[in-house]
């Protein structure tokens, strides 16, 4: 489990999508494996942490005197907040009804289809050539960011509470959409991502505490550290994948994956857990 979400966590094709197929598979269920499910998401954060370990210093040492350090850190604490409100006040029925195999088979569809749809409108606005339409891109890199752009991801990154849709793909392509490189989309859900995983894997187990004991650090901790390590391999590759490529790869992914886990359900191939 720990492998599955370090590995889809900054992809746009939903790790907490594929943590709950996995987990059915294994049949790794129940109220504690979804608390399960969301802490380990901070050991892809803590990855992040360590690759971006120079500008976040840089940042946190400069928030004082700096102008453009303030800047970036306002506009990661302006596109936290619509998830933290949200969250808070939907985030429990959310996790009732749609962490289900089906729900999740039916957002990686739509999700699919929603990335081919703003890479065809990529390519007919910048032409074929994407390093071409990265030099005309509105906001090129995460310092060139206004707060209202920030909002605007920031608002996006909220449909990633229905499971399957993908965080990381809300952020990348809501931010392409809106104007920015995809670089610049990328590297900013990155950073968004430490305050919004880290906060909910913090409070799903602030809240479920009566659900865990001590027995289960191992669990957690085996999980942790395995997503932090294959959330860094991840991280790296991404960076050298979207200079030169698109994300047309993944859209197909999740609309044959997503019509897979339906076929089976459907047919009873494959008996999918709660």
């Amino acid at each position: 489990m720990g492998v599955v979400e370090g590995l889809t966590e900054f992809l746009p094709i939903s790790s907490t999508g594929h943590l709950i197929l996995a987990a059915s598979l294994l049949n790794f269920t129940g109220e504690k494996i979804k608390v399960f499910e969301i802490a380990i998401q901070t050991g892809a954060m803590f990855a992040v942490i360590w690759e971006y370990r120079a500008r976040l210093g840089r940042t946190v040492s400069g928030l004082g005197h700096d102008p453009q350090a303030r800047r970036f850190a306002l506009n990661v604490l302006i596109a936290f907040i619509p998830a933290v409100v949200l969250g808070l006040a939907f985030g429990s029925i959310v996790k009732q009804h749609l962490f289900h195999p089906v729900p999740v088979a039916m957002a990686f569809i739509v999700g699919g289809l929603v990335i081919l749809w703003v890479e065809a409108r990529h390519r007919k606005a910048f032409g074929e050539r994407d390093q071409q339409g990265e030099r005309r891109a509105r906001v090129e890199t995460v310092d060139d960011m206004t707060p209202l752009d920030a909002l605007k991801v920031g608002l996006v990154q909220c449909l990633a509470l229905i499971p399957g849709t993908s965080r990381s793909g809300a952020t990348i392509i809501g931010g392409m959409v809106f104007g920015f490189s995809r670089q610049c989309a990328t590297e900013f859900s990155f950073y968004l991502g430490i305050p919004t995983l880290m906060g909910a894997g913090a409070y799903s187990v602030l809240k479920n505490r009566h659900l865990l004991d001590a027995g289960d650090l191992p669990m957690f901790g085996v999980g942790l550290v395995f997503a932090f390590f294959s959330a860094l391999l991840c991280i790296r590759w991404l960076i050298r994948y979207v200079s030169t490529h698109d994300f047309t790869v993944f859209a197909w992914y999740r609309i044959v994956f997503g019509l897979v886990v339906l076929g089976t359900a459907y047919t009873g191939m494959v008996t999918w857990a709660a």
